[in-house]
């Protein structure tokens, strides 16, 4: 019994608070894992860098306005819209972090404080727990939306807000571990190669984490995919016209989701093969460990592809977003979206010697006769 207390206190609460003033502490432990030898600590940013830096400012640019056309489109004030806005905010939130996280690397990072390293790592699990947890309340939205015939708006709204708060309350736990004690400060030995001051245990842990709670989020898409599947394909159901519309509208959704997820995990799972490469690897025997940096540009390309999705794949975010960025060529007087496009029909007339007649109408009344050797054309310009 005494040894599992000693135990415990070597890996869970060796971080005395009085050693997080110094950087001291942290030039020991990079010079430990072996990243001291790399050009990367005694040069200033790379051009690979100051590219990630850019992509970082259209990251923020791009989810800002995916966010704004959320908030200010009150056709997207709905329960699921609020939940794709959350993981819209941490997707911003993540570009903020991967900036400061970019900017305080290489020589500088030498010149951090243990509690200003923590703070600056803690950002990016912060905002990396907040998407895979925002990713899960989704799909417990739509899992419970869907299995609940009768619309209760106050229930939803009321759930919606719990899993908001749920996923920031335990991204902000999960980050914090570290800080308050879940660390490898003076036992080297029990030291990550990719995060000096992370204790591998709690790598481990964070990552079995996120893997349970994709695993989670598969399985729940799963069921609700054979629930819309088994109803759609039954006559009853479909004959009711609510029902079915409901069902198709959010198995658009759903697609949409989806096909975040799968973003989500291509993105990011060459990240969490590293970090468990990392925790069963002993120190300085596995290169690959000191090229992080590139498989957090991968996991990154995540928070830049998602508004990208959402645009291409939702027609309502789509016009939300047309109409936020140009508000008066795309909206009438009266409020209404403007029809912009281009129809045309065919038409069929009779054989003259002259030929056939094609006609070109401006949509405001004017037909122009054209003799032409095609059929009757119509071309009608909407504005």
């Amino acid at each position: 019994m005494e040894l599992g207390a000693v135990t415990f206190s070597t890996t869970m609460t060796n971080t005395p608070s009085q050693d997080y003033p110094y950087n001291e502490v942290l030039q020991r432990h990079y010079n430990y894992t072996g990243k001291l030898d790399q050009d990367r600590y005694r040069v200033g940013l790379k051009p690979e860098s100051i590219a990630c830096l850019f992509i970082c400012l259209f990251i923020i640019l791009e989810n800002l306005i995916v966010f704004m056309a959320i908030w200010k489109n009150k056709k997207l004030h709905m329960p699921m819209y609020y939940l794709l806005g959350n993981l819209t905010l941490s997707d911003l939130l993540a570009g903020f972090t991967y900036m400061l996280n970019i900017m305080l690397s290489g020589p500088n990072t030498l010149k951090l404080t243990p509690l200003l390293w923590f703070l600056r790592e803690g950002g990016v699990f912060i905002t990396l727990s907040a998407s895979v947890v925002s990713l899960l309340a989704i799909a417990i939205e739509r899992y419970f939306t869907m299995h609940n015939t009768k619309p209760y708006h106050r229930a939803k709204r009321n759930r919606m807000f719990i899993l908001i708060a749920a996923s920031w309350a335990l991204s902000l736990l999960l980050s914090a571990l570290p800080i308050m004690g879940w660390n490898c400060l003076h036992h080297l030995e029990l030291c990550s190669t990719v995060l000096p001051l992370y204790a591998k245990s709690y790598i481990f842990f964070c990552v079995f984490v996120f893997l349970a709670v994709l695993l989670a989020i598969v399985l729940l898409y799963g069921r609700i995919f054979h629930f819309v599947k088994s109803n759609t394909q039954n006559p009853s159901c479909v004959q009711r016209k609510p029902y079915g519309h409901r069902s198709r509208k959010y198995m658009a959704l759903l697609k949409t989701v989806t096909i975040v997820v799968g973003v989500f995990i291509l993105c990011w799972m060459p990240l969490f093969v590293l970090l468990l490469i990392d925790f069963v690897c002993p120190v300085k025997t596995c290169p690959v460990l000191f090229k992080f940096e590139y498989f957090l540009a991968v996991a990154m390309f995540n928070s830049f592809i998602n508004p990208i999705i959402y645009t291409l794949t939702s027609r309502d975010m789509r016009r939300a977003i047309l109409k936020l960025l140009c508000h008066r060529c795309l909206v009438t007087k009266d409020g209404r979206v403007r029809n912009i496009g281009i129809r045309i029909s065919f038409t069929k007339t009779d054989v003259n010697r002259q030929g056939l007649e094609t006609t070109i109408s401006s949509g405001n009344g004017i037909t122009l006769p054209v003799k032409s050797i095609y059929p009757k054309l119509k071309l009608s310009v909407i504005a």
